[in-house]
């Protein structure tokens, strides 16, 4: 278990000043306080009530958003508070051009952490508005893109309880299924949390979560033969779950369904150069596509009409359907490299019989033990003030 840091105001108002300090050190030293100190962690627990303190609300918030799940850990957001509104924000630093070009991973991640927090005022009883896209998809002068603005008020009434309850125990979990359908009545509880502007497609039959879990191979494969793909796993993946923590971010192979000896064979496909690489790029899609076979179902996630705000949309569709995963007990995972291409994006697309719609996510569910929390970082870092 690593070890987390309560954020009581005073203590949010301190790591936000030393944050800023050290953004602002020469390299040197920032990198000398960095070593010597440990990365605060955001914890995995939400309170039951909105905090009174406005200050305390705001840190509340994000520490709702920033649970949410990111495409490699990357957690590609920032927060900025300015006169009762809270801006959630592309950074642009903690993005993966070789995996993500056109940015619609990055921006599903700013959907789900925008839905957590959506999730959670209203489970304290207020009442959020969303303006998605201020700017539109340009980034407003000197800034970097604004996926929303969110404002709330006091309402008497209280919603989305069991979504927030599982906020905190949400994992991405890439264990070996148990191979167990879903009940018809789990399957409409996720179904009805799919917007209009989002469809959701599902395969349970053996054979035609095969013909995806091949298409998901082929995806793999591919993607790990490219090498700006593999300049971002380089990036983001880590050696270790110590590793992880002390950097805030990324993923191991073992958090990406690779275990033990397995695990040293995925990384020498996921990495660049290793006289290894080319035996293990076939072992990678083999062993990918068995975790796929296990699945109890997968459900694609497609749009029939793309508009300026449909990635972050299918992030907060996504994040409502995890939740509602979690809270019927079922394991669940985003596969990202399949919808990451033309080429991967027709291949499920015939795996599911969609014509006519993009798919934007595939995500396979099943029966698995669970997996301990991802890091994140503390809400401190990733959260700006421009006024009192």
């Amino acid at each position: 278990m690593f070890r987390t840091l309560t954020l009581d105001r005073r203590r949010f108002l301190v790591l936000l000043g030393g944050a800023t300090i050290a953004t602002a050190m020469p390299p040197a030293f920032a990198w000398a306080a960095k070593a010597s100190e440990r990365l605060p962690l955001q914890p995995w627990s939400l309170p039951d009530l909105m905090p009174a303190a406005p200050h305390d609300a705001v840190a509340a918030l994000v520490g709702a958003a920033i649970l949410a799940p990111s495409h490699w850990n990357s957690q590609p957001w920032r927060f900025e508070h300015d006169d009762g509104q809270l801006r959630l924000v592309l950074d642009p630093a903690r993005t993966l051009p070789g995996c993500d070009p056109d940015l619609r991973f990055a921006q599903m991640s700013l959907g789900a952490a925008l839905e957590n927090m959506l999730v959670a005022a209203r489970a304290w009883g207020q009442q959020p508005t969303v303006q998605y896209l201020p700017w539109g998809l340009t980034s407003r002068p000197g800034a970097p893109l604004v996926a929303a603005t969110v404002g709330w008020q006091p309402t008497e009434a209280r919603r989305d309880g069991a979504l927030f309850a599982a906020i905190a125990a949400r994992r991405s979990n890439a264990r070996t299924y148990e191979g167990r359908g879903i009940t018809i009545t789990e399957r409409a509880a996720l179904h009805s949390q799919v917007p209009e502007e989002i469809r959701l497609h599902w395969l349970e039959d053996k054979r035609g979560i095969a013909r995806a879990a091949n298409a998901v191979s082929d995806a793999v494969v591919a993607s790990a033969r490219d090498s700006r793909v593999r300049a971002d796993h380089q990036a983001w993946l880590r050696e270790s779950d110590g590793d992880a923590r002390r950097r805030g971010d990324g993923v191991t192979a073992e958090r990406l369904g690779y275990d033990g000896p397995l695990g040293w064979v995925a990384e020498r496909g996921l990495r660049p150069g290793g006289h290894f690489r080319r035996w293990s790029l076939g072992w990678l899609g083999h062993e990918t596509g068995e975790l796929v076979r296990a699945s109890g179902a997968l459900a694609l996630l497609t749009a029939p009409r793309r508009t300026d705000s449909t990635a972050i949309v299918a992030g907060q569709a996504y994040e409502r359907l995890a939740l509602k995963a979690t809270s019927l007990g079922l394991a669940q995972q985003p596969l990202s490299a399949v919808t990451q291409s033309e080429a991967g994006r027709a291949g499920i697309a015939r795996a599911f019989g969609v014509g006519n719609e993009e798919p934007l996510l595939l995500v396979r569910l099943g029966h698995a033990r669970t997996v301990p929390a991802s890091p994140r970082r503390a809400a401190a870092l990733v959260t700006s003030w421009h006024r009192a």
